[in-house]
């Protein structure tokens, strides 16, 4: 009986170590979506962008909030940095944009792909198998999904609209 307990023990916080790390990848997949706005944003841009980019940023920051309750919560310590991928990734973007200038559906393509980037990590937190969200940490996820998929649907015809008038 107490080896059962102790393999249940071990159960749980082997699951709990992976509920937080699954909301600490969102937790830096956020922080990554606000650098790359903001980098965006240190670009000249006309208003309605800035606003935009700004709404999303905001929105990052909310997201960051919420996670990082869930991950005290749980017992764990929250990230506090960007994904290293994410670093990487921006790092290059900065590179190409400002060898080329790109124009502004361009740079609509790149925020929309970033977008794709955030929903699939918000996915995959949600369809893995090997983690028993609380229906509290569910429900949330699928919000903060919902909300993502909006603002990438928002960037896309806003990319569409540029790139037919360009």
């Amino acid at each position: 009986m107490m080896f059962k307990l102790l393999i249940y023990d071990f159960k749980m916080s082997h699951d709990t170590e992976q509920q937080i790390s699954a909301l600490n990848d969102l937790i830096r997949i956020n922080n990554d979506r606000i650098t790359g706005y903001k980098k965006r944003m240190d670009i000249r841009i006309d208003d309605e962008l800035e606003f935009m980019f700004l709404q999303f940023i905001f929105q990052s920051k909310q997201n960051i909030e919420e996670l990082i309750k869930y991950v005290w919560s749980l017992g764990g310590k929250p990230a506090d940095g960007k994904s290293l991928s994410g670093k990487f990734y921006h790092a290059w973007i900065d590179f190409k944009f400002n060898l080329t200038k790109q124009p502004r559906h361009i740079m609509l393509d790149y925020c929309e792909n970033s977008e794709d980037v955030a929903k699939s990590a918000y996915s995959k937190a949600l369809e893995d198998k090997g983690l028993s969200w609380g229906k509290k940490i569910a429900n949330t996820l699928k919000s903060q999904l919902e909300e993502l998929k909006m603002s990438h649907k928002t960037i896309m015809a806003l990319r569409d609209k540029t790139a037919m008038l360009a």
